[in-house]
């Protein structure tokens, strides 16, 4: 999915604007690259983490609830 239509889908979601959402996504993205950039690990709770090195790359949590 590209930038402006998870920007889209998350201004439906809540109350902000296309524009606003756009503009989070931004900033959560710079966050990430921030701490990858200083050789830091950026957690997604729930989800797994983006994991720096030469390469990017991301892990998955593993979770018991699924079958």
């Amino acid at each position: 999915m590209k930038k402006p239509a998870l920007a889209r889908r998350l201004a439906r979601q809540s109350s902000l604007t296309e524009a606003e959402a756009a503009d989070r996504i931004d900033r959560v993205v710079n966050r990430i690259v921030a701490r990858l950039r200083k050789g830091q690990a950026a957690p997604l709770p729930g989800l797994g983490q983006f994991v720096p090195g030469q390469a990017w790359r991301f892990e998955f949590e593993e979770s018991d609830e699924l079958p």
